[in-house]
Formats: structure tokens, C-alpha cells, sequence
């Protein structure tokens, strides 16, 4: 198929830089802008409502299931974050201290918060007295800091926005299948709401959340061949419950300590949307989560009844869809580009002619195919047309992804792969850290997850060729 023209030539194509297409994108598109702190971003309206669109599905998800949202404060005593020795490790290198309450030494540090599993755990322990006061099912929207070295838009900032959830369980089984719950609740939302296609899995011990027993991931893949972590759930056992001191009394009337989970997304999922689904004339936005799902152009506004008859369809399609309708003095072509740029889904457009006719002709951002719409039948075919671009989307990152995904059975496979292709690398594994180390040291690739479908390539490591644990996937990663 011959490659379509650009609309907007300011943006960088991703075949010639990568890195600079997406920058171009969150630029142009309006999604952010940087701040006069190095590594945190603006996070402006057009981008923020996607986030808001985000917060809203996902919310009601989580109280459908039962958790309730809270608000913990954003310090934390140093003392307090200390009483986790793993956590603390774990996070060491990326945390930030406030020193200072005006112009007063503290006499403790401060942290602010990298994640809250500690402050919840204080809280926890003041809450939880018996088996009755069980399950705890707790939410929360807010902001951490990480002190992250290098930084990118939205896949890695110093501030970034996220929901943490935290429960707390009578028995270990309640809580494994809270994290198993949870990681499926994320799953369906990238497949079905987000249209990015996932990998579900386990990380390894040496990739697994810091004082974790088990992390469970969802894995996709971008447009470059790299993964990205999508988001996790984290089952903790009683780790923390001992560390802080937290008991109830069960059903005999002794004391026992409750089984805890954590799990959460965050505004890096932004990034993974532009990388899955943008194009080179920029956005393209799944249905469920754009600000505007249908654009309308009136053609021709300076005819009689042309703004009248975009108002009146403007005013029908409210009811079942995000609309705007865009009445500047720009060119129509002016606007084709802008929000082609900014991924609507759908662009209407309306004028004398197609008032004669009783019609519209509606344009797919997806693949720009133009559909001429009976107006008595608009609501349908809108609806329809939605879903039809949620599902072209989907289908189009799966064929990649399945077209990225290779297989390996030793070391030199693995080695020519990661030299001369982008993707996946699915490959038998040991167990081992020594055989996960090497293969970063060496050729850059991390374990992305232990993939709850395994398949049996071999019987023998590709790293090592000891016998084989596992099948796991492989790659290059955000």
C-alpha cells in the first residue's frame, strides 16, 4: 500500500528519530510542556484529559470492586520509611528529602513520597484490630517523586501521577487473589479500553518490587520494538505487617498477622499509548480515553444554514459522545491537520452539498477512510464507527507485536536477534540471576515477565543450557 501523505510536517518521522517523533508529538499535540525543574513536566489541559478520562474508567472499576479512595500525606519520616529494610533499599538511590521547614533544620528528614506501602502500613496498624475489620481495600490518586537521572515526557519523570492501591487481607489466599484480580482489571483496560494488546506475567525475583514476594506485570510493546511496564500488582505477603508491627485477632481469638497488596498505573501509560497507536501525523487516540471523540467541521461556514445544521448535529451527538465543533477562521485543511495531529477519532464534516443530501462524510483517524453518513441514522453510525476505530487500533498493534515476537533457543540466536531486529525475544530460562545479569550486561535485554501461558521451545536455558525453568520474554525496555 502506497505511504500516505503527511498532514503535518513538523513532526518528526519515526523511522528517521524515534526519540524526536515522540517528543514532537507530546509537543505539538499540546500534551505538556517542560517546567523550570529539571525532569518534571506540565502536564497541560488536552493531556491532562486524557489522564482524567484514564481516572475516570479505572475509578469506577476499583469502587465496583469494592475499594474505597483515600488521601495519605505526601511525607514520610525517615524513621518511619526505615522500618522496611528491603522497601527501603529498593528505593534509596531515587528518593528526595525536605531538610528544612522554613528556615528550620528538621530534626528528622522528610521523604516524599516514592510509593506509600509505609504510610498505609502506619495507618493500618491503628485500624486493624480483628478478623471483622478485614479485607481493607484502599485507593489512591496522587503524585510521587522518583529522582530519576534520565528523564523522558510521560515514560519517566521526576513527578508523576498514578493511583497506588492498597489492601490488607485475612488470609494469603484472599490476597493472591486480590493481585490476580487487580492485574486483570489492568489488562482488560489496555486491551479493551486503551486497545493495547499485553503481555500477563510474573517478574522474576531480581526484577520484582522491592520487599515484594510476588510482582505481577502487564508487558506490551511499542512501536520501536521496546517493552513497556504498563502496570504492576505486588503481593507482600506479611512482610510488611511484621516490619510494622500490624496484628489482628482471627476467628480462634488469636493474633495474627493480615496478607497485604499493592498495585498501580500511572501517566507513563500516556507514553505507551502515543507509542502503540501514533502515527506520523501524530496522535491517535483510542475512543474510550480521547478528550474529543468527534470533531465537527462545518464546509463552507459563510453558506446559509451550514452553522445551523453543524449546531443541530453538535447538539444530537452530545448525548452519546465527546463532541466539539470548530467554528475558527482556519482554513478546513488548517483543521484536518490539527486534529488528525491531536488523534480524534472521528471527523465530521458538513456542508451545503451534504445538506441537500441529507448527509455527512465522517473520516477515520485510524486509516483516514471517509464514510458518507445518512444524517437519520448519525447516532448509530458514530457509535459504530467508535468502536470500529478501537478495534482497528487493537488489531493493528497485535500484527506488530506478533510480528516483533521471535524465538530463541541459545545464546547466539538471542545475540543475533537483539543485533538486527526490535521486539520480543522469547527464550527458556533457568532461573537464574547470574543468566538474566548477563544477558543485560552483554546485549542491553532485561526480563520482562514469567508469561502465565508458557510455552516448551526447549528443554535447555538459552543463556546457560541448563535445564529449563521457564519460558520467559525478553527485550529492550522504557
Amino acid at each position: 500500500m502506497a505511504k500516505q501523505k503527511k498532514m503535518v510536517e513538523e513532526i518528526t518521522s519515526m523511522d528517521e528519530d524515534f526519540v524526536k517523533w515522540y517528543t514532537d508529538i507530546v509537543k505539538k499535540a499540546e500534551l505538556m510542556s517542560y517546567s523550570s525543574v529539571k525532569g518534571c513536566m506540565i502536564i497541560q489541559p488536552y493531556g491532562y484529559a486524557i489522564w482524567e478520562n484514564i481516572q475516570k474508567i479505572l475509578d469506577g472499576r476499583f469502587k465496583e470492586l469494592g475499594h474505597e479512595n483515600v488521601a495519605m500525606p505526601m511525607l514520610i519520616p525517615e524513621s518511619l520509611l526505615q522500618k522496611e529494610k528491603d522497601h527501603v533499599e529498593g528505593f534509596a538511590p531515587e528518593v528526595a528529602w525536605v531538610t528544612h521547614g522554613g528556615s528550620e533544620k528538621l530534626q528528622e528528614r522528610l521523604c516524599i513520597r516514592p510509593t506509600s506501602e509505609t504510610l498505609f502500613c502506619e495507618h493500618f496498624s491503628h485500624i486493624i484490630h480483628s478478623w471483622r475489620d478485614l479485607p481493607k481495600l484502599y485507593n489512591q490518586w496522587c503524585s510521587v517523586v522518583r529522582w530519576e537521572k534520565t528523564t523522558r515526557p510521560f515514560l519517566r519523570s521526576v513527578e508523576f501521577y498514578w493511583q497506588e492501591g492498597h489492601t490488607m487481607h485475612e488470609t494469603a489466599e484472599e490476597a493472591k487473589k486480590e493481585t490476580e484480580q487487580m492485574l486483570n482489571v489492568y489488562a482488560n483496560f489496555c486491551e479493551n479500553d486503551l486497545a493495547i494488546p499485553v503481555i500477563k506475567g510474573q517478574k522474576t525475583e531480581k526484577e520484582k518490587f522491592a520487599g515484594a514476594e510476588a510482582t505481577y506485570t502487564i508487558e506490551a510493546l511499542m512501536h520501536d520494538g521496546k517493552a513497556l511496564q504498563s502496570a504492576t500488582s505486588h503481593y507482600f505477603g506479611d512482610g510488611f505487617a511484621k516490619a510494622f508491627d500490624i496484628t489482628f485477632q482471627n476467628r480462634e481469638n488469636k493474633s495474627e498477622y493480615p496478607h497485604q497488596t499493592s498495585w498501580g498505573i500511572s501517566t507513563r501509560i500516556i507514553g505507551g499509548i502515543i507509542m502503540t497507536h501514533g502515527d506520523d501525523n501524530g496522535l491517535v487516540l483510542p475512543p474510550a480515553i480521547a478528550p474529543i471523540q468527534v470533531i465537527i467541521i462545518p464546509i463552507a461556514m459563510h453558506k446559509e444554514g451550514v452553522i445551523d445544521k453543524a449546531n443541530e448535529i453538535l447538539n444530537e451527538l452530545k448525548s452519546i459522545c465527546r463532541v466539539k465543533m470548530d467554528t475558527s477562521e482556519q482554513t478546513p485543511g488548517w483543521k484536518f491537520a490539527e486534529y488528525e495531529m491531536k488523534g480524534v477519532p472521528l471527523r465530521l464534516e458538513i456542508g451545503p452539498k451534504d445538506i441537500e443530501k441529507g448527509q455527512c462524510v465522517i473520516v477515520r483517524r485510524d486509516n483516514r477512510e471517509k464514510i458518507i453518513v445518512n444524517l437519520e441514522n448519525l447516532e448509530n453510525e458514530v457509535l459504530r464507527l467508535l468502536e470500529e476505530v478501537r478495534k482497528g487500533i487493537y488489531e493493528k498493534a497485535l500484527e506488530r507485536r506478533n510480528n516483533m515476537t521471535y524465538t530463541a533457543k541459545n545464546m547466539d540466536e538471542i545475540k543475533e536477534i537483539s543485533n538486527s531486529k526490535q521486539g520480543f525475544i522469547k527464550a527458556m530460562w533457568c532461573g537464574s540471576k547470574e543468566c538474566e545479569e548477563k544477558l543485560k550486561d552483554e546485549l542491553g535485554i532485561t526480563s520482562r515477565c514469567i508469561p502465565f501461558h508458557q510455552e516448551n521451545i526447549s528443554d535447555k536455558c538459552a543463556i546457560c543450557g541448563e535445564k529449563a525453568k521457564n519460558m520467559l520474554y525478553w527485550g529492550k525496555a522504557y
